[in-house]
């Protein structure tokens, strides 16, 4: 029973942290409009499997984002199944994912998910934060990773050298997406109780990290320039969302729903051939800043 009853806990709190970041969002963005969209799914092997709610944002300050919750559980593809940590073929699982791209290109955009897995006879708990910035503003990368080291303390190190290694293009010389952030997976210490407060906890620090980081930047002017840059690291952000991100193919491979899962791309990118920032640019500043650093 104290799985079972973690797991109700852990859906409703991404459930009321979905809503508070909503809220969020419009009190900066009064001119938001919204899409909610509650979704069902069937498992594989055709029954019942849960569902979610997707909602998606497009306004003045925010371009697009979306902030999802999720629950879904039955029948796993065998052979996706093999690749998991648990046993047998069935698997429940809960979680809020988020993405938010402004269109100012002063303002970072920031990505989250905190999420419960179960299957067979284990339970894990994974996510994190990361921020994809577009102009050096150091004291930004700093505020949002002092956030973490606080509600993290001796645990900040080790989740943020796996957030530099997991969030990078790989196929690119390992070109970090953005500056980084936080990044925790197959988490289980053995109790269930701690564990999921220790995320609980982790997850209520999201809007402290980000919205003050907006609230600074968002009237700031920009130039074409700005603008083109940003929509260039757009670019590589799909690249990595495409092709390296497991979150993307979890979905996916266990019959989630496609525009849900997509919701992370940007409304606009660029790709140009060996794009490279003007040399001497606040840009090239910030291309020397997709390395892994200490914030």
């Amino acid at each position: 029973m104290q799985l079972e009853d973690s797991k109700l806990l852990f859906h409703s709190h991404v459930k009321h942290l979905q809503d508070q970041i909503t809220q969020e969002l419009f009190k900066l963005d009064p001119e938001l409009v919204m899409i909610e969209d509650l979704w069902q799914r069937q498992d594989h092997a055709g029954h019942p499997g849960g569902g979610g709610v997707t909602r998606a944002f497009q306004g003045t300050l925010f371009e697009n984002a979306g902030v999802n919750t999720s629950c879904v559980f039955g029948k796993i593809d065998p052979l996706f199944a093999k690749h998991l940590p648990g046993s047998g073929d069935e698997m429940w699982a809960a979680g809020i994912s988020l993405i938010i791209h402004p269109r100012n290109p002063r303002v970072p955009t920031v990505h989250a998910n905190f999420r419960m897995i179960h299957q067979g006879e284990k339970f894990w708990f994974g996510g994190g934060a990361d921020l994809t910035p577009y102009f050096p503003y150091e004291d930004d990368f700093s505020a949002f990773h002092g956030v973490w080291k606080k509600a993290l303390g001796s645990q900040y190190d080790p989740m943020k050298k796996t957030c530099d290694e997991y969030f990078n293009n790989s196929h690119r010389g390992l070109e970090m997406r953005g500056i980084g952030g936080i990044f925790f997976d197959h988490y289980n210490t053995g109790d269930i109780l701690i564990d999921g407060q220790m995320v609980k906890r982790l997850s209520e620090h999201f809007i402290e990290s980000y919205f003050p980081i907006v609230k600074n930047r968002m009237n700031e002017n920009w130039t074409e320039d700005d603008e083109d840059f940003m929509l260039h690291r757009r670019g590589r952000y799909v690249e990595f969302n495409l092709l390296h991100d497991r979150g993307t193919l979890f979905g996916l491979k266990t019959n989630g729903r496609v525009d849900s899962i997509l919701i992370s791309l940007p409304g606009r990118c660029k790709f140009s051939y060996q794009y490279k920032p003007k040399v001497g640019s606040p840009h090239e500043k910030m291309w020397s800043y997709y390395t892994p650093h200490s914030w």
